[in-house]
């Protein structure tokens, strides 16, 4: 395996990782913000009330997105398994 074999696998791991890590940090963010707003306007602030809206958040968006996430990796690991007999010559 050569160096670019090599940084070429990485890059898709990191690319595979970032697109499937990105809506799910995406929705999170989002939905912290929106309390974080709240708590602003209202001056509660307590400390818990974001923890559980954004695990939440996040729960509905891996159930919405598991399909999809899915076919990413699998296609991801059949492309990598199907360059294995290329980049192990």
């Amino acid at each position: 395996m050569t160096q670019i074999e090599f940084l070429t696998i990485l890059q898709t791991a990191l690319s595979l990782i970032l697109k499937l890590a990105g809506p799910v940090l995406f929705v999170s963010m989002a939905v912290g913000l929106m309390i974080s707003i709240f708590q602003s306007v209202t001056q509660i602030q307590e400390a818990t009330l974001t923890f559980v809206p954004k695990i939440l958040a996040g729960i509905i968006t891996i159930m919405f997105m598991a399909p999809w996430m899915v076919d990413m990796y699998i296609s991801a690991v059949n492309e990598l398994f199907a360059n294995l007999v290329i980049i192990s010559r």
